[in-house]
């Protein structure tokens, strides 16, 4: 992978997708809250319950896409043999 991009242009989509559907759907339990009765209700547990999971898929995803930016950061630092963060931070204003 290169080491100037920690994850592709699908993956940030499918992020910000996510993030934009988690959202979109805590606002409709939100707004839905007045509505009574076993359909209404049913319906709102079951939407919890998949934002619980789209929040732990979220929650996966930028872990990983955090650990892919540190081992860039350890290659990149590999590969210049740096010893301290100057050379490192100077090479990114190149």
């Amino acid at each position: 992978m290169d080491s100037h991009h920690d994850s592709s242009p699908d993956q940030d989509r499918l992020i910000g997708d996510l993030r934009a559907v988690i959202e979109n759907a805590e606002g409709l339990l939100g707004n839905t809250s007045q509505y009574t009765g076993t359909p209404y209700e049913e319906a709102r547990t079951r939407l919890t319950a998949a934002l619980l999971k789209a929040n732990c898929e979220l929650e996966r995803f930028e872990e990983a896409r955090l650990a892919r930016m540190m081992e860039a950061t350890r290659a990149a630092i590999a590969l210049h043999a740096d010893q301290g963060g100057e050379a490192c931070i100077m090479r990114a204003f190149k």
